[in-house]
């Protein structure tokens, strides 16, 4: 089942973010990596920030969040996390299809360069990769980014984005 999530759902939240976020470890630059992955106060920023969170449930238990943010004239889609137990299992295909379906703007979303699996997700879900200058461009404009994350990022985007320009 997927739902929005709310106040009840943070810590819940918070410890999928934390578990599928175990995945970078390793791969992501180790000045890129924070433990835990996602602070609650970080987590609360976000949501104070616009990121609405939904998540899907399984068994009972929250096994997927992905959250969405409207900014100026764009969707991003924020913070994909599976438990690492629940990968596979298509619960991250739904959660990105049921976002896209909440909004007619073009998506946009922003993943480290170095996370192929995460690359490969998107790209199966019909994103194209933004790189150089314009994805510098993008990330500042649309997130707020300490350099060093921006310059291992990619910016993937729908074709929404790339039928406007």
């Amino acid at each position: 089942m997927i739902r929005k999530l709310g106040e009840a759902d943070f810590y819940s939240a918070l410890a999928v973010i934390n578990s599928a976020a175990e995945a970078y470890r390793g791969v992501i630059h180790p000045d890129l990596w924070k433990e835990p992955y996602m602070s609650p106060e970080y987590l609360k920023e976000e949501l104070d920030s616009g990121v609405a969170f939904w998540g899907y449930e399984a068994a009972g238990e929250l096994a997927g969040v992905m959250g969405i943010q409207d900014v100026d004239d764009v969707t991003l889609i924020r913070h994909a996390y599976v438990r690492t137990e629940d990968r596979n299992k298509g619960i991250g295909a739904r959660l990105l299809d049921h976002l896209r379906g909440m909004t007619d703007r073009p998506i946009l979303i922003g993943t480290y360069r170095a996370a192929a699996w995460a690359v490969y997700f998107y790209q199966k879900h019909g994103f194209r990769i933004i790189d150089g200058e314009e994805k510098d461009r993008l990330l500042r404009k649309y997130w707020r980014l300490p350099a060093r994350q921006v310059e291992t990022s990619i910016i993937m985007a729908d074709e929404k984005w790339f039928d406007r320009i």
